[in-house]
């Protein structure tokens, strides 16, 4: 049996950049186990991501319901992406054994803002996954 690397993307709701994040990834590189998950799981996957997602051709890789972080085992992820470090954290308080497995990529919660601005922090998404996907 061949091992499959795991990636988990964090942020606050999974209504937004980790859905994309995960979304994305699972585009350029189905050979990885890719998810994601929220420090809480808001009720849906927000239309900002939804019309980003579909302009990237990603929408079939959309996740439609989001997850909360305490429904993963961390541990089984080989590396997590935090979109903030209030995300590391959460990530750390739920699995500290985890921390070297921890990346930060800073990216602000485009959630209320209009979709062009939100386009620039997805943009932003976009090119660290792109580089994840070679790197991996």
């Amino acid at each position: 049996m061949v091992y499959r690397v795991k990636v988990l993307f964090v942020c606050t709701g999974n209504a937004c950049r980790s859905p994309l994040a995960d979304a994305l990834l699972k585009k350029l590189r189905p050979d990885i186990d890719v998810d994601s998950a929220g420090t809480y799981a808001y009720y849906k996957v927000v239309d900002l991501t939804r019309r980003y997602a579909e302009q990237e051709g990603a929408n079939e890789f959309l996740k439609t319901v989001p997850d909360g972080l305490e429904s993963k085992n961390i541990c089984v992820y080989d590396l997590i992406v935090a979109m903030e470090t209030e995300h590391e954290s959460a990530i750390l308080r739920q699995s500290p054994e985890c921390a070297d497995k921890v990346v930060v990529w800073h990216i602000d919660d485009p959630y209320q803002l209009p979709y062009k601005q939100a386009s620039h922090e997805f943009d932003k998404i976009k090119s660290k996954v792109a580089h994840l996907a070679k790197s991996l």
